[in-house]
């Protein structure tokens, strides 16, 4: 597998990354062994996981396999802060010393001294940008983390905070949802990007799974529109919007004689500034499918067609 530099940075990913949301969940020991040994025969390196994913259980989980399925010095751990589980539900906290705490337990959880990549899972409007670059740099300083990052962030602040990280130890990433379905980012992150070195993460390639084609008749018992904690995460990709997208993937993916979720990732892995698409599977089998996408190179007239039924709406000041 192709690795690349994450932005201007040293850090070198695979260019498909291993998601981790639904391990310990939706996804037990054995199938995450078997994921996570086929990805790093596969060359992958890069994996991703959040302190938040099912209340830590995900990081345990990993952790645990890093001793038995793959070694520590077989991967790169990307892990994120900043979301705490209260008694009503999950809170954004981006306080240094709630991102500390929360990068210390996570550290406990993984059984490793560091992370090579720590990210701020969401904005947090109550604390001062100001303060949260001050925890990404005392993370890389105190040698718990290698590298820092966003996730989720808008434009604005990841500009700002790559500019109050210069010029040591800087910002080498920003995480956020991207796919055919929601190109959003197009309008401010990717230029922000651009201009800064950062390197893009891609969550969600497959658009939530819809652009697997497997919703288009009806919903799998199996899926995760199916699922009571992750249907509200898949409805807003099922309307009529999406549905032009999807029958274009899937007619492309005909052409080719491939799987539509193999044009989909394709689509997103090779867009400008994408260092890594990170993609979640529930089982070793999806994982599998996912994997054989890697030799697939989409032609220009391809990338074309899906460009433009896909193109977001651009509106003042974008629109020029």
């Amino acid at each position: 597998m192709e690795e690349r530099l994450l932005g201007t940075s040293g850090l070198r990913v695979s260019r498909l990354g291993l998601g981790t949301m639904t391990w310990s969940r939706d996804t037990d020991e054995h199938e995450a062994a078997e994921q996570l040994r086929d990805f790093v025969d596969a060359g992958g390196t890069l994996i991703d996981t959040a302190a938040s994913y099912a209340d830590g259980a995900s990081e345990e989980l990993l952790g645990s396999l890093l001793s038995t399925a793959v070694g520590r010095d077989e991967v790169l751990l990307c892990t994120k802060a900043g979301v705490r589980r209260t008694v009503r539900g999950g809170v954004v906290d981006a306080s240094r010393g709630a991102l500390l705490d929360s990068l210390d337990a996570s550290l406990r959880r993984l059984g490793t001294d560091h992370v090579d990549l720590w990210l701020v899972q969401a904005p947090d409007p109550r604390t001062p940008i100001e303060e949260t670059a001050s925890a990404l740099r005392l993370a890389v300083t105190s040698g718990r983390a290698r590298y820092v990052g966003l996730s989720n962030h808008p434009g604005w602040q990841t500009a700002r905070t790559a500019t109050l990280l210069e010029p040591d130890p800087g910002l080498a990433a920003v995480e956020v949802e991207y796919s055919l379905l929601e190109r959003g980012i197009e309008r401010e992150v990717v230029p922000a990007a651009a201009a800064l070195g950062i390197g893009i993460l891609a969550w969600s390639p497959l658009g939530r799974g819809v652009l697997t084609g497997k919703y288009q008749r009806s919903i799998p018992a199996d899926s995760r529109a199916a699922s009571p904690h992750l249907a509200g995460f898949v409805e807003p990709y099922l309307g009529p919007d999406q549905q032009g997208i999807v029958a274009a993937v899937t007619i492309a993916a005909q052409g080719l004689e491939r799987a539509p979720l193999e044009v989909a990732l394709a689509w997103v892995r090779d867009r400008p500034q994408v260092t890594s698409a990170i993609v979640g599977a529930r089982t070793a089998a999806q994982l599998r499918a996912v994997l054989a996408s890697e030799d697939l190179e989409l032609p220009e007239a391809i990338l074309d067609a899906l460009d433009e039924i896909s193109a977001p709406d651009l509106g003042y000041p974008e629109r020029r």
